[in-house]
């Protein structure tokens, strides 16, 4: 068991913001040699930009895109507000994470700049949340994957049959995980590209049969204008996760200091403007009434623009591609980041294990617990299974997401900040204030039900976390 090291500073890049910092296991830094053997492993392979850009679109464009614009219908066309605010603060936290990689490029992204700042205490609590959102997400985004594949086979008039869909959909890109890091950027690229076509059909396409009459009212929900605006924006805050995916997986990206940052903003953009275009689009394609009580708003969408059925089949298996995509992108990073932890004695050995690039114990115990919170979900009898996952996504994201903005506002008020040219030093605090911020502003639209069961969750981290640190002091005394 390694743990990490203060990295050295080098010479800095006279155009960049930030000092690049030296990594400080290499074996680590660039996830392609088995833990035990030092050697390289087959069927793993470094990401180029390209693949990187397509691994933070793949994870910020999956499963959230195509149901969300049903699920803040109810709170009415404010939602698209709140569309607009997250985008902006979406940005501020690209941005930020691209900084913090170009100066810290390992594995595990959110973790490693919160325990570099604070301690093991902050990167343990990084970690577990982040965690925790990657495999909750891929429940939710296998819950409304079934959504899609309903259009195609009636598989939600049986609740047996919906769980076996949503526990096959889950179980496909953990067994891609399985077979290696070349495989995962297969599909990876593969599936953002097959999902950028309804996407584009629906963002670009639906405008011309735009109407003003499907819209609803503004604020919906009587909740008041900032309540509706909080809640909206909590929910659609799922369709952003994933800014930071090249940063957590830095250690897998060739040239990560130059790589990670560009992937970083390039990816947020684009998906960022598909997602504006989209949501305005269903807004005005499907009526109001009927887009809230929708499964499949996407399919609608189409229906409503050529008449017929056979559009939204055509959207639904497109759409499906897209969110196993999402989960074969999130299942990587929900292995990475307990793995990085692990290097660090921070979370239990049996989660370095690796082969062929992909940290096989982590993607196993992810798969397993998501499968189980799906299961519990569906039998809980809840209607709104997918929303609930959302919020609970959105607290628990908000904590690596407090705790990196945090960790770059305590570099530039460290001192250090002088190594940073002033006007840069400015436009850097101001982003992670605003970043900051934001975060804090989600975590309080996530709603009392979903921060409560996120801070229980937080909670029984705390003893898992006693439990590791006891016994890493013994092992040091012994």
């Amino acid at each position: 068991m390694s743990t990490a090291t203060t990295p050295q500073q080098q010479t800095g890049d006279p155009g960049s913001a930030e000092t690049p910092r030296a990594t400080a296991d290499t074996s680590a830094a660039t996830g392609t040699h088995d833990a035990a053997t030092g050697t390289p492993e087959p069927h793993a392979r470094r990401f180029g930009l390209p693949v990187a850009t397509a691994l933070v679109m793949g994870n910020i464009i999956g499963g959230g895109i195509f149901l969300l614009p049903a699920s803040v219908a109810p709170y009415g066309t404010i939602s698209l507000v709140a569309f607009g605010v997250l985008t902006l603060g979406a940005l501020a936290l690209a941005l930020v994470f691209g900084r913090l990689a170009r100066r810290d490029p390992r594995t595990g992204g959110p973790y490693v700049y919160a325990r570099e700042a604070f301690g093991d205490f902050a990167g343990f609590l990084s970690a577990w949340s982040y965690w925790a959102t990657a495999w909750v997400s891929n429940a939710a985004l296998a819950v409304a994957a079934v959504g899609y594949l309903d259009v195609l086979i009636p598989v939600q008039e049986s609740k047996a049959a919906t769980i076996a869909a949503a526990l096959t959909l889950q179980w496909l890109p953990a067994l891609a995980n399985f077979a290696g890091t070349r495989y995962v950027g297969a599909v990876q690229v593969v599936a953002t590209v097959l999902k950028f076509v309804p996407l584009l059909l629906v963002a670009v396409g639906g405008l011309f049969f735009f109407d003003s009459a499907n819209l609803g009212p503004f604020e919906a929900s009587g909740e008041g204008t900032l309540g509706a605006l909080s809640a909206s924006a909590a929910i659609l805050l799922f369709s952003y996760l994933g800014v930071e995916s090249a940063a957590v997986s830095a250690g897998e990206v060739r040239d990560p200091r130059r790589n990670v940052p560009r992937a970083t903003v390039l990816g947020t953009l684009a998906a960022a403007a598909l997602y504006l275009l989209g949501t305005v689009s269903v807004f005005g394609l499907v009526a109001h009434d009927r887009l809230v009580d929708s499964d499949a708003p996407f399919t609608d969408a189409v229906n409503a623009m050529f008449g017929g059925a056979w559009g939204g089949a055509a959207v639904a298996c497109m759409a499906l591609v897209s969110m196993v995509g999402a989960l074969n992108g999130w299942t990587l990073l929900s292995a990475q980041t307990p793995y990085a932890a692990a290097r660090d004695g921070l979370f239990p050995k049996m989660f370095l294990r690796k082969r062929r690039g992909v940290p096989t114990v982590g993607v196993a115990v992810t798969v397993t617990l998501a499968s189980l919170l799906t299961v519990y979900n569906y039998t809980a009898g809840s209607p709104r299974v997918f929303e609930i996952l959302v919020l609970v996504t959105t607290f628990t994201a908000t904590v690596p997401y407090l705790l990196s903005t945090a960790a770059q506002i305590h570099f530039l008020a460290s001192g250090r900040g002088a190594e940073v040219h002033r006007g840069r030093l400015v436009r850097d605090a101001t982003l992670a204030v605003l970043a900051f911020g934001f975060s804090m502003w989600l975590a309080a639209g996530s709603g009392y039900a979903a921060v409560y069961q996120g801070v229980l969750f937080l909670f029984a981290g705390v003893l898992v976390y006693a439990v590791i640190s006891a016994r890493r002091k013994a092992a040091t005394e012994g």
